[in-house]
């Protein structure tokens, strides 16, 4: 089997990676995830649960994290595409405040790993895209938040000129500001 491919950005801790994959005239053979594979990448992950969520074209989800009890993420595209962001909160991070995007799809077969720490969000292509977030502890809805995905001092450049109706559920638009979440709670 080829190995993983474990790639840095600019933030980080935050990596791309390209998993196992192997493709015939039967279809394909994909592994995303091998504890030894990510122990050697310097990626000390393991999965504790699975999230999915399914989307219309035009859905932004995010942005969002657990400020109690921070959780790393493997997030990868099960059907369709998205453009897939992660903010720097770290306390101690040169970065901090900072974003970069990702083109994730069914097709381009990338992933994502985010560190405790960050805010995550994305935005669907496609209609009917599936999204895999691998979580690395406990969901805790208690601290469940976000920043908002349009913060001016953010000012992440999501794809939005080509979509015709965005869809924000009501709890993502009265999300903090990120300079408003520091004051209040501090860094992550």
């Amino acid at each position: 089997m080829n190995p993983f491919q474990f790639n840095e950005t600019r933030l980080e801790g935050l990596k791309i990676i390209q998993p196992f994959f192997a493709a015939d005239d039967r279809g394909y053979f994909m592994k995303n995830f091998e504890w030894g594979e990510f122990l050697d990448h310097h990626t000390p992950f393991s999965p504790y649960e699975i999230f999915f969520s399914k989307s219309k074209k035009g859905t932004i989800r995010g942005m969002h994290f657990q400020y109690k009890k921070p959780q790393d993420k493997l997030v990868f595209v099960v059907s369709g595409s998205i453009y897939d962001v992660a903010v720097d909160l770290r306390k101690t991070s040169k970065t901090a405040k900072s974003w970069e995007g990702f083109s994730l799809s069914d097709e381009n077969h990338k992933m994502i790993y985010i560190p405790q720490g960050f805010a995550h969000g994305f935005q669907a292509l496609e209609d009917n895209t599936i999204v895999a977030y691998v979580c690395g502890s406990k969901y805790d809805a208690s601290s469940d938040t976000g920043v908002l995905w349009e913060d001016k001092e953010l000012a992440i450049n999501w794809p939005i000129q080509d979509i015709n109706e965005l869809t924000i559920s009501e709890k993502d638009r009265k999300l903090p500001s990120v300079s408003e979440f520091v004051n209040r709670y501090g860094y992550l």
